[in-house]
């Protein structure tokens, strides 16, 4: 019974967040008959609290199953209960954080948010591998977070920090199955929407349900 209560509350919280939405397949030729096409995620160069370079598509989002949000290090808004919530979802994610599920937090900041702040950061915060923070420059971070739909229309409330975003982009981009949860919502409905991307995940509960129904 949790189990199918936990799987329909991840599909009510993508509601609630935002509708699912899908690359459009295109016809190419060949072998391979059908490619999907990636969403449109910048992919900017951006450094890890460990000062390591990665680059945001090709390096920590192809084929996997993700959890991305904005937060900065002086914030004095939400940034810091929404850091200590995800706190509560990585240790519920346990295994599965750094191998089947990656957590991503980007910096509004990066011209004050080094790698070095950053990682003081992290560990203030109890951050385990598999959750990285991410910096830039500013024009590459600005450009990443548009495509990652993190913005408003109105420029004078888009440049205004203390109203950013407290949303995570949830997402597996192997199946093309995107979506947008509240990241201040109770940890557990945040693994279930997580759980509702990750097809292994699915897969698992309803054989589970299966073998108990």
């Amino acid at each position: 019974m949790n189990t199918r209560r936990n799987l329909l509350a991840g599909m009510g919280l993508a509601a609630l967040g935002g509708a699912f939405w899908y690359g459009v397949p295109e016809v190419i030729g060949g072998s391979n008959p059908r490619k999907v096409p990636h969403p449109p995620f910048a992919n900017v160069t951006l450094y890890t609290q460990d000062g390591e370079e990665v680059h945001f598509y090709d390096d920590l989002v192809r084929g996997k199953v993700v959890a991305i949000n904005m937060m900065y290090v002086h914030c004095e808004g939400i940034c810091p209960t929404m850091t200590a919530n995800l706190r509560k979802v990585q240790e519920l994610l346990g295994s599965r954080l750094g191998r089947d599920i990656f957590m991503y937090s980007i910096t509004l900041q990066p011209h004050l948010d080094t790698p070095q702040v950053l990682k003081a950061y992290a560990e203030k915060h109890g951050v385990k591998p598999g959750w990285l923070f991410l910096t830039g420059e500013p024009d590459d971070v600005r450009r990443l977070r548009y495509s990652l739909g993190f913005f408003d229309p109105v420029p004078e409330v888009d440049d205004d920090l203390s109203t950013h975003t407290g949303m995570l982009r949830i997402g597996n981009d192997r199946t093309q199955r995107w979506t947008m949860a509240p990241a201040l919502c109770e940890a557990p409905r945040i693994i279930a929407t997580i759980n509702h991307v990750d097809t292994s995940m699915v897969v698992t509960r309803y054989r589970q349900l299966e073998a108990t129904g």
